[in-house]
C-alpha cells in the first residue's frame, strides 16, 4: 500500500454484474469510505475482455486492459479483486495475484470449496490476504462474523438459507400453490434464476457456501464429493401443503454442526423447519444464516444474498479491511489450517426427524405394516394425516417420524417401498429442530 498517501492501489478483474457494481460503488462513495477508514481505495487498472462492457461503465479506455494478467504483473498494484468467476482462470489468477505480492478479494465461493486449501497455503506463504466476504450471502457481513466478532466462541451450529433463487421458488410454491415448474419459470422472468438453473436449484451453490463456512468455523476444507448435497428440483407443492398442516415450512438448508465428540456434519438438503422458527420467515430472495456459539448463543444475519451491488458491498468491506488494518501487520490469517480434531460425519451417521409421505391402497392394515417395518428399525411415529378415501383407491399417507439414524430410515423406506399396498416411491424429508 502507498503509505505516503494512504492509498491503496487496486486491480479489478472482471466487469461483469458485481464487477460492475464495484466500480461504480467505489467511484460514487469514494469520500464516504475514504473519511471512514481515514484511506483512499483507488482502482488504477481494470481487466475485462468486452472493451464495450468498460466503456459503458465509463471506466477510462487508458486504465483498462483485455487480459488479466497485466493485472498479475503490474507491481503498482496492492490488491486484486478476483471476480471473472469459473475455476480455472481464477485459480491461476488468484495464485499468480499472490505469488507476485498482492493481497486478493474474491467472491468466488466454487472455487473456494474446491481449491481453497491450496489457495490460502499459497497466501500463508507469501504472507498476503485472501478476503471473500462477498463468496458467502451476498451483503450479509458472516465471514467477518465467523472470524472476527464470534471469535471467543466454539461454533455449535450453522443453519443457513444461503440460495435466494431457491428460497424463492420455495417461497412462491407456498404462498402461490405453484408447482416447481411453475415457480422456476416465474423466477427466470423475474431475473431471479439463471437460464441454466441447475447451479442453484440442485443445490451446488449453496454446497460451496456451506464448504466455506464449515472451513472457517471448524478448520478442515470438506472434499466437496464427501458434501451431502440434495436440491428441490423434486419438492412437489403437496409436501408443501402437508408440512404446512403439520406445523413447518420447508427450506433448502445448509445444516453445518458438530457434537461433543467434535464429529462434524455439513448437509444440503430440503429440510422441514417449524414455523415459530425465525428461519421459516425468511422469504423470497432474502437470504439468513443462524450461528448458534457456546458463549454468545444464537445470532442471526439476514440480507439480501445476491446481486451486483449487495456482493459488491461486500467486495468493497473487505477492501477497506485491507485499506484501513493491514499495512501495518502482513501476516495473513489462514482458513482452514487449524489442528482441531474434527473427523467429517457420514450421512449414515446423521440422526433426524422425518417427514415421510406414501402413496397407499386404502385397505385395512396398511399402516400397521408400515408401523411394523419402521418398528424394526427401532423407528417410531410421531402423527399420521391420512386423507379420506373410497375403499380400494389410492390415497397419500403421511407420517411424522420420531428421531432415527439416516441408515436405519433409509433400509426402512426401502422395504416399505416393497410392500405391495404402496403404489409410488416413497417421499421423505429431514426435520430441523434446532434444539
Amino acid at each position: 500500500m502507498n503509505s505516503s498517501h494512504s492509498i491503496l492501489r487496486v486491480g479489478l478483474a472482471g466487469l461483469g454484474t458485481v464487477g460492475g457494481g464495484v466500480w461504480h460503488r467505489l467511484a460514487t462513495q469514494s469520500d464516504l469510505i475514504k473519511q471512514r477508514i481515514g484511506a483512499e481505495i483507488r482502482v488504477v487498472q481494470v481487466a475485462d475482455k468486452r472493451m464495450d462492457r468498460a466503456r459503458e461503465l465509463g471506466v477510462p479506455e487508458k486504465i483498462v486492459a483485455d487480459d488479466w494478467r497485466k493485472l498479475t504483473a503490474n507491481s503498482d498494484l496492492d490488491v486484486i479483486i478476483e471476480l471473472i468467476g469459473g475455476t480455472k482462470q481464477a485459480f491461476e489468477l488468484i495464485k499468480e495475484a499472490l505469488q507476485s505480492g498482492k493481497h486478493v478479494v474474491t467472491a468466488n465461493k466454487a472455487l473456494l470449496a474446491e481449491r481453497g486449501a491450496e489457495l490460502f497455503a499459497t497466501a500463508q506463504k507469501h504472507q498476503r490476504h485472501l478476503l471473500f466476504e462477498a463468496s458467502v450471502a451476498g451483503g450479509i457481513p458472516i465471514i467477518r462474523a465467523l472470524r472476527e466478532g464470534l471469535v471467543a466462541n466454539r461454533i455449535i451450529s450453522i443453519h443457513g438459507i444461503i440460495n435466494g433463487t431457491c428460497n424463492y421458488i420455495l417461497t412462491r410454491m407456498n404462498e402461490a400453490g405453484l408447482e416447481f415448474k411453475e415457480a422456476l419459470a416465474e423466477a427466470k422472468r423475474e431475473g431471479y434464476a439463471e437460464a441454466d438453473e441447475s447451479l442453484d436449484v440442485d443445490g451446488h451453490d449453496t454446497a460451496h457456501k456451506a464448504a466455506v463456512l464449515a472451513a472457517l468455523a471448524y478448520g478442515f476444507w470438506i472434499p466437496p464429493e464427501k458434501l451431502h448435497t440434495e436440491g428441490i428440483r423434486t419438492v412437489e407443492k403437496q409436501d408443501i401443503l402437508y408440512a404446512r398442516k403439520l406445523g413447518y415450512g420447508l427450506k433448502l438448508l445448509a445444516i453445518i454442526k458438530t457434537d461433543k465428540e467434535s464429529a462434524v456434519e455439513v448437509r444440503v438438503h430440503p429440510t422441514l423447519v417449524p414455523e415459530s422458527h425465525v428461519l421459516a420467515s425468511v422469504s423470497g430472495v432474502f437470504n439468513a444464516v443462524l450461528v448458534r456459539g457456546d458463549v454468545v448463543g444464537d445470532t442471526l444475519y439476514y440480507g439480501r444474498g445476491a446481486g451486483g451491488d449487495p456482493t459488491a458491498s461486500a467486495v468493497i468491506s473487505d477492501l477497506a479491511q485491507i485499506a484501513a488494518h493491514f499495512p501495518q501487520e502482513q501476516k495473513a490469517r489462514n482458513v482452514g489450517h487449524e489442528s482441531l480434531q474434527s473427523r467429517l460425519k457420514s450421512m449414515d451417521e446423521i440422526v433426524s426427524r422425518y417427514y415421510l409421505r406414501l402413496l397407499v391402497l386404502d385397505r385395512p392394515g396398511v399402516l400397521a405394516e408400515v408401523a411394523r417395518v419402521l418398528a424394526t428399525r427401532q423407528i417410531g411415529i410421531s402423527s399420521v394425516i391420512q386423507p379420506e378415501a373410497h375403499a380400494g383407491e389410492t390415497t397419500p399417507l403421511v407420517l411424522m417420524l420420531h428421531d432415527a439414524p439416516e441408515s436405519q430410515l433409509q433400509a426402512a423406506v426401502r422395504e416399505i417401498s416393497q410392500i405391495s399396498a404402496v403404489k409410488a416411491p416413497p417421499v421423505h424429508l429431514r426435520v430441523e429442530d434446532f434444539d
